[in-house]
């Protein structure tokens, strides 16, 4: 009698707790200077991306975080032009912020160029803007070094970062929030996505407490996403004049997504008590 072994890949999401998916097969496996890229054909999730072992984006829920990291911000700024998303080399950050007619230029500044090119290659639906959409300029960069190189020129700068390990360390620190303010025009908004509130509790309490200090409008809102730990993760937005709670519902248009709408633009910042204790002082 023949058995058909079973291929699992498991995240290790802290020492005691992890994810685990049935897999058919590896379909790309690269190390570059920065960091291990993984391409992974799941049962569940269709392909994912993964670095250094841990799960960035998956064929069928990648949707949910590029949605909430880009539109909360984006319909909160009254006329965004120029948009930086700093990581997001899969693209999907980006291809949301093209859906604003608003847009003149949107800069992707990707450390590693390996993440760009696969991406483009596995994932063409993710990182469809990536590939020959004027609007959009693909810079291989520190997005540290960008933004101290750029000051006063984004109406709305993206933190789309992995974990804070390896490369992204830089990314959660008060000295780089400060340099986004700095990039920023005077109306200019940030977002950062801000991991578990299960797992990083501190993190987002530092994260908040260092924002909420460097600009005058800072709030947490939530999303649920199956494939990152816990299912629950949070973004922060900070911004120097305008409150994305006071968005007018009505106004949003209509931008093609698949969880964001008027009525979660609102909702996602009534947070549960647990979560909302961390922007406490």
């Amino acid at each position: 009698m023949s058995m058909e072994m079973e291929l699992w890949y498991t995240e290790k999401q802290t020492e005691n707790h992890g994810i685990t998916t049935k897999i058919s097969e590896t379909l790309y496996s690269e190390q570059t200077e920065f960091q291990k890229i993984d391409i992974i054909n799941t049962k569940q999730f269709g392909r994912m991306l993964v670095l250094d072992g841990m799960v960035m984006t998956t064929d069928v829920d990648e949707f949910v975080y590029h949605e909430m990291i880009t539109h909360i911000a984006m319909n909160t700024h009254p006329n965004p032009k120029k948009v930086l998303v700093v990581g997001g080399g899969d693209g999907g950050a980006i291809r949301e912020v093209v859906k604003h007619s608003a847009v003149e230029k949107a800069v992707l500044a990707e450390i590693d160029g390996g993440v760009i090119e696969s991406s483009k290659k596995y994932f063409p639906h993710i990182a469809s803007a990536l590939m020959g959409n004027t609007r959009v300029d693909v810079q291989v960069i520190d997005g540290v070094k960008h933004i101290h190189e750029h000051k006063g020129e984004y109406d709305v700068i993206m933190v789309d970062s992995t974990e804070p390990v390896g490369p992204a360390v830089g990314l959660f620190e008060k000295g780089f929030y400060q340099g986004i303010y700095d990039a920023l025009k005077p109306d200019g908004i940030l977002v950062a996505q801000t991991e578990s509130p299960w797992f990083n509790r501190e993190l987002i309490k530092r994260v908040f407490k260092d924002l909420k200090s460097i600009f005058p409008i800072t709030r947490l809102y939530t999303c649920s996403i199956p494939t990152y730990p816990s299912g629950l993760w949070s973004f922060t937005i900070a911004s120097k004049k305008y409150d994305p709670i006071e968005v007018d519902a009505a106004q949003i248009k209509d931008l093609d997504t698949k969880y964001y709408s008027p009525e979660i633009h609102h909702a996602v910042f009534k947070l549960p008590k647990f979560v909302e204790e961390l922007t406490r002082d």
